[in-house]
């Protein structure tokens, strides 16, 4: 399974955990502001887990490619008052599903499953796109391959319920760090925060800005 150490990503991770017999959590370095904080509280996730497999760091730089942007900490990031549009990051989906998928071939995993939510405006994210990719990576490997997506159809606010008996503080959504804890400004933040309300769910999460 493809992880980033967010909300959706380890809500999925744990289903998947408790629905199949063997899950290898995959966390691909992109060369991104915000992944030495991600990788340090998904592990601190997946302490909290049974049933998983290590994780498995892989590295697809895109830095290189992004150059001077916010991604790569080169400016302001998108603020809480700005859209999900704001946040795009070209092919990234492709980008990162093409070596999880060649690891998942290489253990014989049938599916490949990935925390895309039903707001996601992008079109590496829709349906049609992970079914045909899906089709398209297991082409070029040679073997039966399935992009799993199955919170396609599913709010944020979905998600927390449903995973509301996990702790959910060990997930990290900033994309602004603050030393190991989100900012509580930007547009990740304010997402995550307003999700909360919406759920009902406390939010235990510390935000360096409140």
């Amino acid at each position: 399974m493809l992880v980033s150490g967010g909300l959706d990503s380890d809500v999925l991770l744990a289903e998947c955990a408790r629905r199949y017999s063997r899950v290898w959590p995959v966390y691909i370095r992109q060369g991104l502001r915000w992944e030495k904080v991600e990788i340090y509280w998904l592990k601190k996730f997946l302490a909290a887990l049974s049933k998983i497999q290590p994780l498995t760091i892989l590295s697809v730089p895109m830095n290189d490619l992004y150059g001077a942007h916010w991604s790569t900490g080169k400016g302001p990031v998108p603020g809480a008052r700005t859209s999900d549009k704001a946040v795009y990051l070209p092919g990234r989906n492709m980008a990162l599903s093409v070596k999880a998928a060649i690891f998942a071939a290489m253990k014989k995993a049938p599916f490949l499953a990935l925390g895309s939510l039903d707001h996601n405006p992008f079109s590496d994210a829709s349906p049609r796109f992970f079914k045909a990719w899906g089709k398209a990576l297991g082409a070029g490997l040679g073997t039966r391959l399935k992009v799993l997506a199955p919170y396609r159809n599913l709010s944020k606010v979905e998600v927390i319920k449903r995973g509301r008996l996990l702790p959910l503080n060990l997930s990290f959504s900033c994309i602004q760090p603050k030393g190991r804890f989100h900012c509580g400004r930007c547009n990740k933040c304010a997402e995550r925060r307003r999700a909360f309300r919406a759920a009902g769910v406390k939010d235990k999460t510390i935000y360096a800005k409140n």
